[in-house]
């Protein structure tokens, strides 16, 4: 399976890595920060976006679909930036592959299984599924039902999109994801420590990383630092972009 992607900028490289139900897109934010030094890959994971898609959605298999990129694309090390599901893909392939990671970016997320909380998300995405739906108001009309915060709807509603017969449906795979959401909860399954500078970065107002997850934090990361931006959530890189971007380019840009 080769995933979609797209580069920007020079330099040195950088692979970017979208959380659950996101795509490419939701990360344009910090490529267009980060790409007057170095070179982007900003990617859509498997079941969603514009790549394949699979029955199978595990960190493993996402971990090895990213680093069979790096090897199409001839990139030997990188810098990794991942949000949320997407820090836990990062985190990965730093754990099992540690000689191809420059540097760790972990927006949001902790090396923890978490209870499950997205549960009227997916209700709101099947109950789209199963309409007639004839634009993206009609899709947020029938949402609002299950999810009152605009945001979040406004961010699912970027991956409903016409297929060839016209019709709108969901680019990802959401019967996978539905299928197979007890894998993205799940902690990582590789227990080394990874000793590649990491940084952390937490929303203020997002309850993602808890205190009482530091061990297990530390234990992965022996070489982790952490920044809290305030006046954010877990859509830390959308609410405050300046700061996060700024956080990261410090921290990537320092030998």
């Amino acid at each position: 399976m080769l995933l979609n992607y797209k580069q920007s900028g020079h330099g040195p490289d950088v692979v970017l890595i979208h959380g659950l139900f996101g795509s490419l897109e939701n990360l344009n934010v910090i490529a267009n920060a980060l790409s007057d030094n170095f070179t982007v890959t900003n990617i859509d994971l498997r079941n969603h976006g514009r790549s394949p898609h699979s029955e199978v959605m595990d960190y493993p298999s996402m971990a090895n679909d990213v680093l069979r990129l790096m090897t199409h694309l001839n990139i030997n090390t990188t810098h990794l930036v991942g949000h949320s599901m997407g820090g836990k893909v990062a985190m990965q392939i730093a754990l099992s592959t540690p000689c191809v990671v420059n540097k760790l970016v972990v927006l949001d997320i902790a090396p923890v299984a978490y209870q499950s909380r997205h549960d009227d998300i997916f209700t709101a995405l099947n109950t789209v599924a199963t309409h007639q739906i004839t634009d993206r108001k009609h899709a947020d009309q029938i949402m609002q039902a299950f999810i009152p915060e605009l945001g979040v709807r406004q961010f699912l509603l970027k991956s409903l999109a016409k297929n060839e017969s016209g019709q709108y449906q969901w680019r990802f795979n959401l019967p996978t994801l539905s299928q197979k959401y007890s894998n993205i909860l799940t902690d990582l399954e590789d227990n080394d420590s990874c000793l590649c500078d990491t940084l952390f970065i937490k929303g203020n107002d997002s309850d993602y990383i808890l205190p009482q997850y530091r061990a297990a934090i530390t234990a992965r990361f022996k070489n982790a630092k952490a920044k809290i931006i305030h006046g954010a959530g877990h859509w830390l890189h959308a609410q405050k972009p300046h700061a996060v971007n700024k956080s990261i380019t410090d921290f990537l840009m320092v030998n």
